[in-house]
């Protein structure tokens, strides 16, 4: 009798079944539960269903994190070792990160419904280059001597800063962690990280992975728990001497008052986007940029804090992209994430899914004109699905061209000179990415230049590489995550004057 092959579906539902998935917080070098014992239900996007319940931190289990991650800094040996013993922990965790990847990915997916191949082709490709880039980075950062007259030496060091807490989102779970942790710990941080409640697995399981490479008890430590609770109390925490978060501006905010309230920690933010991809007259043919336009909005189901939402087009080049752009978004079918061969999977949450709808039925009451999808599907699942959505017939001013819907729902506007359309891609209160579509040299530089972001594409789309910094300009937050300019978050200038 001929066995049937199981379908690479029932593969990774097989491997996950034989997965431990940890759910208590990591602190001090071993999982522990929550002090009052209290946990949530972690859900699974692609079927509502509850994978298990969490430890649900509270302001006692922060301050239990804080403590260890003190004694660390403050008597332990990581800020203290040479920078290449450091290296050599950091490059032992990206190898483990990369043997488990396969794991970590399928964690990934079932946790907020991104596609199984697309965790593991992006988010786990650029955790481990984080890992790698910072490990090979700090033995080569060297500090200076300032210029001073000949009886006088002045030196300018940079030191770890102490205790980070990091506070990372539920959209790159692991990436986004990666992001930061990397560079704080490289330069000798102790760090109390809390990921989001809709995506705490992997976070869990890289703390694990990192005490197997050698990362001293106290130094990582991971907090699961909700921002009222576990979040604030980071935010809050007197011991704590910087937050790193990446989030929406509403609970950015927060941290900033935090900050002002208790220890006037350092705080960076990166915040939320509403982000233009301007196609002029002379961009190139039709299906490369709407092929970059529908990656730019639908990849990881639009839920990408720099994702291409708004398709700014030249009116003599309107009716070709938009054609191929909708093409594009009526053949993306939403489907299971843990499938290898989805490409568009679940968004992270009923309430989050309820709320991208709600942007869509008040754009047809503010005149919109659907030109795909729009809809939610695959109900009977239990999961949260919803399709490709392109929105045409807005005004700037309506609400789903001005606010961040953070779904796979892209709108479009037409332009006629190189002026309307920078004015009409600055016209948001948000700066952090752009892309310029354009064969003109000159164009594409001036158009850039004009852009108010922290990163411009030009003939692409979220191309990127962990030497180049990730940030924005006005709303959409302050500091840089990735390359040299990262490690400024996590490290204090120290002026050292001798009179010789």
């Amino acid at each position: 009798m001929t066995s049937v092959a199981a379908s690479p579906l029932e593969e990774n539902l097989n491997r996950l079944a034989a997965l431990r998935l940890r759910t208590e917080a990591f602190i001090d070098g071993r999982f522990v539960p929550a002090q009052d014992r209290a946990t949530f239900p972690n859900v699974s996007p692609r079927d509502g269903r509850v994978i298990a319940h969490v430890a649900l931190c509270g302001p006692q289990d922060v301050d239990s994190a804080v403590a260890a991650a003190r004694r660390a800094f403050d008597e332990g040996p990581w800020p203290r070792m040479h920078p290449r013993e450091r290296r050599a922990v950091l490059l032992r965790l990206a190898r483990l990160i990369f043997e488990h990847r396969e794991e970590l990915a399928l964690l990934e997916a079932l946790d907020m419904g991104k596609p199984v191949s697309d965790a593991l082709a992006v988010d786990l490709r650029v955790t481990v280059q984080s890992f790698e880039y910072f490990a090979e980075a700090i033995d080569k950062f060297s500090d200076e001597v300032a210029p001073t007259g000949t009886d006088t030496l002045a030196t300018v060091t940079r030191e770890p800063i102490g205790v980070v807490g990091a506070v990372v989102p539920w959209n790159f779970p692991l990436m986004l962690a990666s992001w930061k942790l990397a560079p704080a710990l490289a330069t000798g941080n102790s760090v109390v990280l809390k990921p989001a409640e809709q995506s705490p697995l992997t976070a869990l399981r890289l703390a694990e992975l990192a005490a197997e490479a050698g990362i001293p008890d106290g130094v990582l430590n991971v907090v699961p728990g909700d921002g009222p609770g576990t979040g604030a109390a980071i935010g809050l925490h007197p011991h704590i001497d910087a937050v790193t978060f990446t989030g929406s501006g509403a609970v950015g905010r927060k941290f900033l008052r935090y900050s002002a309230e208790s220890n006037l920690k350092k705080v960076s933010l990166e915040l939320g986007g509403k982000n233009p991809q301007i196609v002029f007259r002379d961009a190139p043919d039709d299906d490369t940029v709407a092929e970059a336009i529908a990656t730019g909005i639908f990849f990881n189901a639009g839920e990408v804090c720099s994702a291409g939402s708004r398709l700014l087009v030249h009116s003599s080049r309107r009716d070709g992209i938009v054609e191929a752009v909708v093409a594009r978004a009526r053949r993306l079918q939403a489907d299971d994430p843990l499938d290898p061969r989805t490409r568009l999977g679940a968004l992270v949450e009923e309430p989050h899914l309820q709320k991208v709808l709600g942007y869509i039925e008040g754009a047809v009451a503010e005149g919109a004109d659907v030109l795909a999808g729009g809809r939610r599907v695959r109900e009977e699942t239990g999961g949260y699905y919803l399709e490709a959505t392109v929105l045409d017939g807005l005004g700037r001013d309506a609400t789903a061209v001005r606010e961040e819907i953070f779904g796979p729902v892209l709108t479009i506007q037409t332009f006629e000179t190189v002026e309307e359309a920078v004015e009409l891609a600055n016209d948001t209160p948000y700066g952090l990415a752009a892309a310029v579509w354009t064969t003109d040299l000159s164009t594409a530089h001036l158009t850039a230049r004009a852009i108010r972001a922290g990163t411009v594409w030009v003939n692409c789309f979220d191309d990127s590489d962990v030497t180049v910094p990730f940030g924005g300009y006005k709303q959409s937050g302050m500091g840089r995550d990735k390359s040299l300019h990262a490690l400024e978050k996590y490290t204090e200038l120290k002026t050292t004057w001798i009179k010789l």
